[in-house]
């Protein structure tokens, strides 16, 4: 029993077992779970997805929340689009356009938000909304479908079960759990989010670590509009619209903590695959997918309560 119990204390511990059981069940239950198709097709829906839960996750490591990350990510979209197919703008130079207007988003939501000194969950639901009208503003709601062949070619690219795309989300995780476990800036972010009274008497700028967590998360937002750019082959502004409860999911079943100063790069990862994994098996079994918003409701609430658990018994040991 005390084996168990330090293996809950792990946040990813469950996780990993219910990514094992249910994996086993849809094996068992669906034969064409298995094939290279199947993997392929679940593995790249997923890469949009880590990069957007890693977009939620670091404004909740300072105790903050971006409700802005789909407007974004949907802004983004359009400008790399509108980049490649109106002016001609090569996929060298369009990207990191549409990386930095991601990042442009962040930081004014983390000036806003350190200037004004209102909440950044209304902050960015200000500024999402604004967002999400110039997106409709540039397009009229028409997507820019002429999309250079070598991006749709990388976004439908796959060695076996593994899509090309599969590769940004991974480098991206190694350097987010360098970033956070390494570098003093991460632990500075992680610090304020903790205990932001503490964090300022030790030296740390409270304008500096919510600008720079507000930036991050608008640049891997808007690395998960490229992505989803190049998966979907057509830059559309509806991009992003149905990031949000990802987003949140993501890094909340994966243990973050919801007050800051804690996030799990793997934890999150884990938690977006458990999210595939129970999309995945509704397709194979021909469930009704509204029922995956109702899965994810009872993951939010599960996860809360056993990191609510582990609080409590990590506090007691």
């Amino acid at each position: 029993m005390k084996v168990f119990r330090r293996l809950l204390l792990i946040e990813w511990s469950g996780l990993v077992a219910a990514i094992f059981i249910g994996a086993s069940a849809l094996a068992f239950i669906a034969p064409n779970f298995l094939t290279t198709f199947n993997l392929y097709v679940m593995l790249r829906s997923l890469c949009v997805g880590l990069l957007v839960a890693f977009a939620q996750m670091i404004t909740l490591g300072v105790g903050q929340m971006n409700v802005a990350v789909g407007a974004i990510g949907g802004l983004a979209a359009v400008v790399l689009g509108g980049a490649m197919e109106v002016f001609g703008i090569p996929i060298a130079l369009a990207v990191p356009l549409a990386v930095t207007i991601g990042a442009v988003g962040g930081l004014i939501n983390g000036v806003l938000t350190v200037r004004t000194g209102i909440n950044a969950f209304i902050i960015t639901l200000a500024t999402g909304s604004a967002f999400t009208g110039i997106n409709f503003g540039i397009t009229g709601a028409i997507p820019f479908y002429e999309m250079p062949p070598a991006l749709t070619a990388f976004g439908s690219g796959h060695f076996g079960p593994f899509p090309y795309l599969i590769v940004a989300p991974l480098i991206v995780a190694a350097l987010l759990g360098v970033f956070f476990a390494r570098t003093a800036a991460g632990r500075r972010l992680l610090a304020y989010g903790g205990n932001p009274n503490a964090a300022e008497l030790s030296g740390i700028s409270s304008e500096w670590v919510v600008v720079s967590a507000h930036c991050l998360s608008g640049l891997l937002a808007a690395g998960a509009a490229v992505l989803a750019v190049a998966q979907l082959g057509s830059a559309q502004p509806t991009i992003g619209s149905d990031w949000l409860l990802l987003s949140f999911a993501a890094p909340i079943i994966g243990g973050a903590a919801l007050t800051g100063g804690y996030v799990s790069v793997l934890g999150t990862m884990f938690a977006v695959l458990l999210i595939g994994l129970i999309e995945n098996g509704m397709v194979l079994a021909k469930v009704d997918p509204y029922w995956v918003q109702f899965s994810l409701g009872v993951l939010i609430l599960a996860a809360v309560g056993l990191n609510r658990w582990r609080a409590i018994n990590s506090g007691a040991d």
